[in-house]
């Protein structure tokens, strides 16, 4: 592949890698979903597990969008890293992401307005394997069909940073963002319904600055939007809140997914 493209890196684990048998199974995942209100989202949250395990919770997430294609010509999609350690807040050099489905163009004007103001770096290890943020790609190009994408995986950074981050493009109505986290990690079934209801409420209270990363893996990105959307009055609904043992998983140790659109 071109090496100016970021190549998949969980095609065939986390997803399916075949084009078609992709395309049917998000698909699926959004025809599943309860339509979620009229106004266009400013932002939505969603999970990044396998799709066997979060796919349902994810197209929750995604199907907010039905109706809304047109309004939108970026994405900012930010989350966590889970294999690289770094400070700060992590752009890439690539001229575009691939998946199964095709290439998606990256935004460079956006990376460049956010490392010339000093909020992040342009760094591509802690994107060469990044889960978080791949798998929500297909997902958006179903949703969405073409768009310029932002993509930025945060280190190790404070809340204020990264919601200086996003805060540089959350005023423009065509751009949406998408964070990805997934919620609780390896509680029983029982405890994490407790625990991930905690963050639910959390969240829906538009105050993240108590969550830390036993909450949520992108706490960081969750609490910072949060907080723009406190300063902006948007609205926030849930649209689904389960965990792995009600989709694929055991009970004696899953990992919890939440969904919910900003507007």
């Amino acid at each position: 592949m071109d090496a100016s493209v970021r190549a998949p890196a969980v095609a065939g684990t986390f997803y399916p890698s075949e084009p078609s048998e992709l395309r049917s199974a998000v698909e699926g995942f959004l025809r599943m979903a309860t339509p979620a209100g009229t106004a266009s989202p400013r932002a939505i949250v969603g999970p990044h597990a396998g799709y066997v395990y979060s796919g349902p919770v994810a197209g929750s997430a995604y199907a907010a969008l039905a109706g809304h294609q047109a309004t939108y010509r970026r994405v900012v999609l930010v989350g966590p890293s889970h294999r690289v350690w770094f400070r700060g807040v992590a752009a890439p050099s690539h001229r575009a992401f691939a998946t199964p489905l095709g290439e998606v163009v990256i935004w460079r004007a956006g990376v460049d307005a956010l490392v010339d103001a000093g909020l992040a770096q342009v760094d591509d290890e802690p994107h060469r394997l990044e889960h978080g943020l791949e798998v929500h790609l297909p997902f958006l190009q179903s949703a969405l069909g073409p768009f310029e994408l932002l993509p930025l995986v945060v280190g190790e950074a404070k809340v204020d940073a990264v919601a200086d981050a996003l805060a540089l493009f959350w005023g423009e109505p065509e751009t949406l963002f998408v964070i990805s986290t997934d919620l609780s990690h390896f509680l029983t079934h029982e405890a994490a319904q407790e625990r991930d209801l905690r963050t639910a409420q959390a969240v829906e209270s538009l105050r993240g600055d108590g969550l830390r990363s036993e909450d949520a893996c992108g706490w960081l990105p969750l609490a910072a939007a949060l907080r723009l959307a406190r300063g902006s009055e948007c609205t926030i609904e849930r649209l689904d809140l389960r965990d792995s043992s009600d989709t694929a998983g055991s009970p004696e140790r899953v990992v919890g997914y939440g969904a919910w659109v900003l507007r």
